[in-house]
């Protein structure tokens, strides 16, 4: 976490898991995140392509995100937007305004940077596959809270030390409860209730719950 002078605070000064909890955790990211990239490489290809030939820019999209300790990373997924989606949603005062009032994300068909490719790969979580990377290069963990963006640290007040406690996940208990139809402030009790009660079985569960929640394509848009 960021202190008064920007510095990224000591792992020391937060709250700390049972060392066989995070060795366990790390070890499954690893194995899961390197079968995933394999696996799912082919999916990954024809994705690439199909979002490439669209506009001929890059099929990735990397946003800085704040991750465990309050450390900044460049979070992936496929692009689902126009490639200067972040200019213009500066250069549109009416649309910051609904952006940050919807909970830092604009509302389903109302976003007029998603492309066509871009609504579906978001409503079935494909855009979602890149995260496998990050988990990869242990910035993110298959299961915790979802990385935020700076300004989303104001949402959690004095409780975004514990909040930043725990690795972030690119599925977790918000996602699982129904994600983008869940706001602030709820969204915050529910990514704290994840850190209150993590372990390596509730990842289990939490997991699963997420699985189930994609295929029903709750919350996703």
């Amino acid at each position: 976490m960021h202190n008064q002078a920007g510095k990224v605070l000591s792992p020391r000064e937060l709250v700390y898991v049972s060392h066989t909890y995070a060795f366990n955790k790390r070890l499954t990211d690893i194995v899961i995140s390197l079968l995933a990239l394999i696996v799912l490489s082919p999916l990954i290809l024809v994705l690439s392509v199909l979002i490439f030939i669209q506009d001929g820019h890059s099929p990735f999209y990397k946003q800085v995100r704040i991750g465990q300790y309050g450390k900044k990373f460049g979070m992936y997924k496929f692009r689902s937007m126009i490639f200067n989606a972040d200019q213009v949603l500066k250069n549109d005062p009416e649309l910051y305004k609904k952006y940050v009032a919807n909970s830092f994300k604009l509302p389903e068909g109302e976003d007029p940077r998603v492309t066509k490719i871009g609504a579906f790969i978001r409503k079935t979580s494909l855009d979602e596959i890149p995260q496998f990377i990050n988990i990869l290069m242990g910035q993110m963990s298959l299961v915790g809270p979802r990385p935020i963006v700076e300004k989303e640290e104001a949402e959690y007040g004095n409780r975004l030390r514990k909040f930043l406690s725990a690795k972030p996940g690119a599925l977790g208990l918000w996602q699982a409860s129904g994600r983008a139809n869940i706001g602030y402030p709820e969204r915050c009790d529910i990514e704290l209730e994840y850190v209150d009660n993590a372990s390596y079985w509730y990842d289990v569960k939490v997991f699963f719950a997420c699985c189930i929640s994609i295929l029903k394509k709750d919350g996703a848009f």
